[in-house]
Protein backbone atom coordinates (compact mmCIF):
# COMPACT_ATOMS: atom_id res chain seq x y z
CA UNK A 1 0.00 0.00 0.00
CA UNK A 2 1.54 3.81 -1.16
CA UNK A 3 1.26 6.52 1.09
CA UNK A 4 2.05 9.46 -1.08
CA UNK A 5 1.21 13.02 0.80
CA UNK A 6 0.79 15.40 -2.08
CA UNK A 7 2.94 18.40 -1.50
CA UNK A 8 2.18 22.37 -2.24
CA UNK A 9 4.30 24.33 -4.19
CA UNK A 10 5.44 27.63 -3.32
CA UNK A 11 2.90 29.20 -5.52
CA UNK A 12 -0.19 27.41 -3.87
CA UNK A 13 1.16 27.36 -0.48
CA UNK A 14 1.66 31.04 -0.60
CA UNK A 15 -2.08 31.76 -2.22
CA UNK A 16 -3.63 29.48 0.76
CA UNK A 17 -1.57 31.88 3.22
CA UNK A 18 -3.79 34.59 0.96
CA UNK A 19 -6.83 33.35 1.58
CA UNK A 20 -5.99 32.24 5.57
CA UNK A 21 -5.74 36.07 5.60
CA UNK A 22 -8.83 37.16 3.59
CA UNK A 23 -10.24 34.78 5.78
CA UNK A 24 -9.46 36.49 8.74
CA UNK A 25 -10.73 39.91 8.14
CA UNK A 26 -14.40 37.89 7.87
CA UNK A 27 -14.33 36.63 11.56
CA UNK A 28 -16.15 38.71 13.20
CA UNK A 29 -14.52 41.47 16.75
CA UNK A 30 -17.17 40.28 18.73
CA UNK A 31 -18.33 36.85 19.68
CA UNK A 32 -21.79 36.42 20.69
CA UNK A 33 -22.17 34.13 23.73
CA UNK A 34 -25.41 32.71 23.87
CA UNK A 35 -25.13 29.36 24.99
CA UNK A 36 -27.51 28.07 22.00
CA UNK A 37 -25.86 29.86 18.97
CA UNK A 38 -22.80 28.64 20.44
CA UNK A 39 -23.40 25.23 20.33
CA UNK A 40 -25.43 25.60 16.98
CA UNK A 41 -22.50 27.30 15.87
CA UNK A 42 -19.67 24.84 16.98
CA UNK A 43 -21.68 22.12 15.78
CA UNK A 44 -21.39 23.85 12.10
CA UNK A 45 -17.89 24.09 12.66
CA UNK A 46 -16.98 20.30 13.56
CA UNK A 47 -19.80 19.12 10.50
CA UNK A 48 -18.11 21.29 7.98
CA UNK A 49 -14.69 19.88 8.86
CA UNK A 50 -15.78 16.48 9.18
CA UNK A 51 -17.53 16.72 5.68
CA UNK A 52 -14.50 18.31 4.64
CA UNK A 53 -12.53 15.20 5.33
CA UNK A 54 -15.10 13.01 4.14
CA UNK A 55 -14.85 14.93 1.13
CA UNK A 56 -10.91 14.54 0.11
CA UNK A 57 -10.90 10.80 1.54
CA UNK A 58 -13.48 10.31 -1.05
CA UNK A 59 -11.39 12.20 -3.41
CA UNK A 60 -8.29 9.53 -2.58
CA UNK A 61 -10.22 6.87 -2.79
CA UNK A 62 -11.97 7.54 -6.23
CA UNK A 63 -8.39 8.26 -7.38
CA UNK A 64 -6.59 4.70 -5.71
CA UNK A 65 -9.15 3.25 -7.18
CA UNK A 66 -8.65 4.58 -10.64
CA UNK A 67 -4.72 3.54 -10.10
CA UNK A 68 -5.55 0.44 -8.79
CA UNK A 69 -3.64 0.21 -5.70
CA UNK A 70 -6.34 -0.57 -3.49
CA UNK A 71 -6.86 -4.57 -2.67
CA UNK A 72 -10.59 -5.29 -3.52
CA UNK A 73 -11.59 -5.69 0.33
CA UNK A 74 -9.75 -2.46 1.19
CA UNK A 75 -11.94 -0.69 -1.15
CA UNK A 76 -15.09 -2.17 0.16
CA UNK A 77 -13.86 -1.32 3.67
CA UNK A 78 -13.33 2.16 2.36
CA UNK A 79 -16.90 2.53 0.33
CA UNK A 80 -18.40 0.86 3.46
CA UNK A 81 -16.79 3.43 5.85
CA UNK A 82 -17.78 6.49 3.43
CA UNK A 83 -21.21 5.57 3.65
CA UNK A 84 -21.69 5.41 7.37
CA UNK A 85 -19.80 8.40 7.68
CA UNK A 86 -22.52 9.80 5.77
CA UNK A 87 -25.17 8.78 7.02
CA UNK A 88 -24.09 9.57 10.57
CA UNK A 89 -23.26 13.01 8.93
CA UNK A 90 -27.21 13.62 8.18
CA UNK A 91 -28.23 12.29 11.07
CA UNK A 92 -26.18 14.82 12.98
CA UNK A 93 -27.27 17.46 10.50
CA UNK A 94 -30.92 16.62 11.49
CA UNK A 95 -30.35 16.87 15.12
CA UNK A 96 -28.41 20.17 15.06
CA UNK A 97 -30.88 21.53 12.28
CA UNK A 98 -28.67 21.82 10.06
CA UNK A 99 -28.94 22.31 5.76
CA UNK A 100 -26.47 20.64 3.29
CA UNK A 101 -25.52 24.22 2.22
CA UNK A 102 -25.40 25.58 5.82
CA UNK A 103 -21.71 23.39 5.85
CA UNK A 104 -20.49 25.29 2.63
CA UNK A 105 -17.80 27.20 2.72
CA UNK A 106 -15.22 29.21 0.26
CA UNK A 107 -12.02 27.22 -0.32
CA UNK A 108 -10.49 30.23 -2.23
CA UNK A 109 -8.43 29.02 -5.24
CA UNK A 110 -10.13 25.31 -4.49
CA UNK A 111 -13.27 26.30 -5.11
CA UNK A 112 -16.77 25.79 -2.96
CA UNK A 113 -16.52 22.57 -0.26
CA UNK A 114 -20.15 21.63 -1.71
Amino acid sequence: MHNHTPSLSDEELQMFVEEIKKSQRKIPNRINADPENIEHGLAKLVLTVIELIRKVMEKEVIRRMERETLTENELERLGEALIKLEDKMAELKDVFGLAEEDLNIDLGPLGNLL
